[in-house]
């Protein structure tokens, strides 16, 4: 019997998807396991492993086409079934077009103009007004304008007098400009209005709902922190030396981020109508741009995972996002995220908070600037760090512990390993 295979539901936001690419062609054999297609969704590009053995009868959406959730994408059987009762609702009737009548015009009779006779004018010859000049020939100028004309090297010839009888004034020397005026100037090439459009994928349109969702229904707020950044780089580089493991200030902030969110759950909540719900656990979710938007896979339990551990599963996360290869359970879950831009400049910026979380952090680059130390200026490295907060969970005094905390721990970062 003939099994209809819907589009599925791969992550709990997921609204439609778009059919990426076909594994299969109608009329292949297709058996249990094997993969059928690739779906993009929301948030990552998923294989799609068929459930069924038998034979490819039907294909009801296109590659590079979108469908909602559940709707007909195919059709597995067996060969020969009639499946037409299982389609209906998928096809499109066809439309036969009326006949049309065929009309026949009658010949035209071809009537021959009589040829036209050109007549070619004869060309005017060109004119210029020149510069009234008396009967001897002398050009009628005042003595101010034509000493103007000998410091600027006018050539009065060429001047048309404004004065009576046309003669040649201060002002016609003010305002005269040479026929070849800019004659060595490169002319610009010209330039036109130039566009280009593509049209918003699955990821690109669930990004700008659950953020405008979230912008628009969560009231935002923002702490802002500046912390000093000198023991961080110190403790860096120590372990990478002591460990052989290439840890990055990411990864040391995501594990000071996850211990501070254990000792303050309520910045580890989420908001819903008739409730909150405090996580003990921290899910830390970290965003990952990749070319069509921004995902954010999840480090489960990071609070209780090492930085070795925390290195090795961001930078998988990374390098997997990119190639849209990310499993729905790594990307759903997270009760916190963490977004930075350090490493392209970005002194300080604000989030949008990722619901239904409650918060998120945003980091920015560590700058080397003039500090004081005992009360003295002295060279140091700082980093500014905000917290976007949803006001429904998280008051200022909450979201101004957390900090604290958090600023503890990166100031102090040996800290994070006791």
């Amino acid at each position: 019997m003939a099994e209809v295979i819907n589009m599925p539901r791969l992550s709990d936001t997921m609204e439609e998807g778009t059919l990426a690419k076909w594994f299969k062609k109608v009329g292949d054999e297709v058996k249990e396991g094997e993969i059928l297609a690739e779906i993009e969704t929301d948030k990552a590009t998923m294989e799609f492993e068929s459930f069924h053995d038998g034979v490819l009868l039907h294909i009801g959406i296109d590659e590079g086409s979108t469908a909602p959730v559940d709707s007909i994408i195919a059709v597995i059987g067996s060969k020969g079934e009639d499946i037409s009762s299982l389609i209906k609702g998928d096809s499109t009737p066809e439309v036969k077009e009326e006949p049309k009548v065929e009309v026949k015009e009658e010949p035209k009779v071809e009537v021959k103009e009589e040829p036209k006779v050109e007549v070619k004018e004869e060309p005017k010859p060109i004119t210029q007004d020149q510069p009234k000049s008396e009967s001897n020939g002398r050009i009628l100028i005042s003595p101010l304008a034509k000493k103007l004309a000998s410091e600027k090297g006018i050539d009065i010839s060429l001047i048309k007098g404004t004065g009576d009888n046309g003669r040649i004034i201060k002002r016609d020397i003010d305002s005269y400009k040479p026929s070849n005026y800019g004659h060595f100037t490169q002319p610009k090439p010209h330039v036109k209005e130039s566009s280009y459009e593509i049209s918003n994928n699955t990821m690109r349109k669930a990004i700008a709902k659950r953020l405008s969702d979230s912008k628009f229904s969560a009231p935002h707020y923002y702490l802002n922190i500046e912390m000093e950044m000198d023991n961080m780089i110190s403790f860096r580089q120590q372990f990478i030396n002591t460990q052989n493991i290439k840890i990055s200030f990411n990864d040391i902030i995501a594990k000071a981020v996850a211990l501070s969110l254990a000792k303050h759950p309520k910045v580890n909540s989420r908001w819903y109508d008739d409730k909150i719900l405090f996580s003990e656990h921290v899910h830390l979710g970290v965003a990952v741009a990749v070319e069509d938007g921004l995902v954010v896979p999840v480090v489960k339990f990071a609070n209780s995972k090492d930085l070795p551990e925390i290195n090795s599963e961001i930078k998988d996360f990374a390098e997997r996002a990119k190639n849209k290869k990310l499993n729905p359970s790594e990307i759903e879950g997270s009760t916190f995220t963490i977004s930075n831009l350090g490493m392209f400049g970005i002194e300080s910026f604000t989030s949008i908070i990722n619901q239904p979380n409650s918060a998120i952090l945003s980091i920015g680059a560590i700058i080397q600037k003039p500090i004081v130390k005992n009360s003295e200026i002295v060279v140091g490295n700082t980093m500014k760090l905000t917290l976007a907060c949803d006001h429904r969970t998280v008051d200022g005094a909450t979201g101004s512990l957390f900090l604290k905390t958090l600023k503890d721990y990166i100031e102090n970062p040996v800290s994070i390993l006791i």
